[in-house]
């Protein structure tokens, strides 16, 4: 089994599969894991392995940052060669990154199975990058898992039928609905965090409880500075008339972006007693930030999911979410870059927030488990 990663999402959803491997499959899965070098220093990818008690990858073809088409080419090669050597029962895929595609197209075009985790998500926005990678990658696979109800109808809407018959093939494909591996993640982690990190907020100056966590990451945002002012003068003059501390930790293109473009504004945002603005975080320390905050405003889709898992209210900076149902829910709000939208929102969840309902939609925190008991399925039918 072929279990390939470039982005630090990948890598924490990557750590649940590999924790089933070692905890239920160690005799009768072998993973080795590739790693495309699609983030690459040391804080947004390599930390990750050491801290989420990962082996390191098995190789790391280190790409590193470019432009869609040569990046996405180089991987295809570095991991067509990889396919080519170590000729792997399948490839497992994650979500939505240049990466995902890659090992799409060069495991399919060799004739190997693709495993898609995350299948049938759909912004219905193919102007982002994200969405024609999940679409290519879901028409490349054998195996398509569904977090979500939403997900799976997409799936059969775009002629996938959930009553296929094994053997299941690129041209005969299965679905599941099997809940989130994030969220196994999220149990088991959660409690860890606690024991680890259990003094960051503190030293953030913000109090348990009574801070809003904003992370920033989407180029549709960081790159176009008349969204990006919006959005950060609006939440600096909300923390300022509310009292309340915001605790950034931004993306490296974030930071660049404000320093290069806006350098009046991240001056004054750095200026703020009410603005904490920090490099990336760890993902132990991001889920003990957002375990102990009051809202979340992010445009990460992960994010978003994350704080369901931890009854956390959430502002939504992007016109559209792959996870509807927690606009449906009302537990999640689109604002995009709307400053009224944003302030409004914000009013509502300072307001309402306790008295909000977080239901089940993503599985029972063993759906890597399920997963692979289904890979293995697969090959007893072959």
């Amino acid at each position: 089994m072929l279990n390939i990663v470039g982005a630090r999402p990948q890598i924490i959803k990557a750590s649940a599969i590999s924790r089933a491997v070692r905890k239920h499959f160690s005799e009768n899965i072998l993973e080795v894991l590739v790693h495309t070098g699609q983030h690459y220093d040391k804080e947004m990818s390599d930390v990750f392995f050491d801290e989420l008690e990962m082996h390191q990858p098995d190789y790391n073809l280190g790409v590193g940052s470019a432009g869609h088409g040569k990046q996405t080419s180089l991987m295809i090669t570095g991991i067509e060669e990889v396919i080519i050597k170590e000729k792997p029962d399948c490839v497992i895929l994650y979500g939505d990154t240049n990466s995902s595609l890659a090992g799409a197209i060069a495991a399919s075009k060799l004739h190997c199975p693709v495993v898609h985790i995350e299948a049938g998500l759909r912004s219905f926005n193919k102007t982002m990058p994200e969405e024609i990678n999940r679409i290519m990658c879901d028409h490349s696979s054998t195996l398509l898992f569904a977090p979500t109800n939403a997900a799976f109808k997409n799936l059969m809407n775009e002629g996938f039928r959930p009553e296929n018959s094994p053997p299941y093939t690129i041209s005969n494909p299965k679905i599941f609905l099997t809940g989130d591996i994030m969220y196994d993640n999220t149990l088991f982690y959660s409690e860890l965090a606690e024991k680890k990190m259990a003094g960051l907020p503190g030293q953030l100056s913000a109090k348990q409880g009574e801070y809003i966590l904003v992370t920033i990451h989407r180029d549709s945002n960081t790159d176009d500075p008349e969204r990006l002012n919006a959005v950060l003068s609006t939440l600096r003059d909300l923390a300022e008339e509310n009292g309340i501390h915001m605790i950034m930790p931004f993306h490296p293109r974030t930071i660049v972006s404000l320093k290069t473009k806006l350098e009046k504004l991240y001056r004054e945002l750095s200026g703020s007693r009410f603005v904490s603005i920090i490099p990336p975080v760890s993902y132990l320390e991001m889920t003990l930030l957002e375990k102990h905050c009051k809202m979340i405003i992010t445009d990460s889709g992960g994010v978003q999911k994350e704080s369901h898992f931890l009854k956390k209210p959430c502002i939504v900076l992007r016109k559209e979410t792959e996870w509807v149902e927690l606009i449906v829910n009302g537990t999640a709000r689109l604002v995009d870059a709307d400053t009224s939208k944003l302030t409004e929102e914000f009013a509502h969840f300072m307001e309402f927030r306790e008295g909000l309902d977080y239901p089940a939609f993503y599985g029972d925190g063993k759906t890597a488990e399920f997963i692979l008991g289904e890979i293995l399925q697969l090959f007893e039918n072959r």
